[in-house]
């Protein structure tokens, strides 16, 4: 239950950051990060990569929607429903691939690292840790 905890703690920040990023795109505000040689998040988000299939809807987005759902599974598990365990670490490990594919992306592609997305990564990372923990600890019980 207290990893439940986590997880929806993790998806209510994912879902802030995944927010922050879709209002920058949109409104076209400046974005809160440091810039070096390595770290340039508006690099990273005004890159092709930065938006869906070139549709001009920022990848963050989708993040929102992933992180909205994240939210929902560990509120039902936090409420008892544990029947939403295999959906959340299927959902978790599809989130986990994501991530990895935008790693490769940010750094093999494009030569940066956006700290807003790798805060989001890690948020993922941790969301999918807390389902995989809660489903080993699940069969240790039976």
């Amino acid at each position: 239950m207290r990893l439940q905890v986590l997880a929806l703690a993790a998806g209510l920040a994912g879902l802030g950051v995944s927010i922050y990023l879709t209002v920058v795109h949109y409104a076209a505000v400046p974005l809160a990060c440091p810039v070096d040689a390595v770290v340039n998040c508006e690099q990273v988000l005004s890159s092709p990569y930065g938006v869906i299939g070139g549709s001009g809807v920022p990848t963050s987005a989708a993040g929102i929607v992933w992180f909205g759902v994240s939210i929902l599974v560990a509120a039902g598990l936090v409420a008892g429903r544990q029947g939403l365990g295999p959906i959340q670490l299927a959902w978790s490990a599809l989130g986990l691939l994501t991530v990895l594919f935008l790693v490769y992306l940010e750094i093999v592609q494009l030569g940066a690292i956006c700290v807003w997305c790798s805060a989001a990564h890690i948020l993922v990372l941790a969301i999918f840790l807390v389902a995989l923990t809660a489903r080993n600890g699940a069969r240790v019980g039976t």
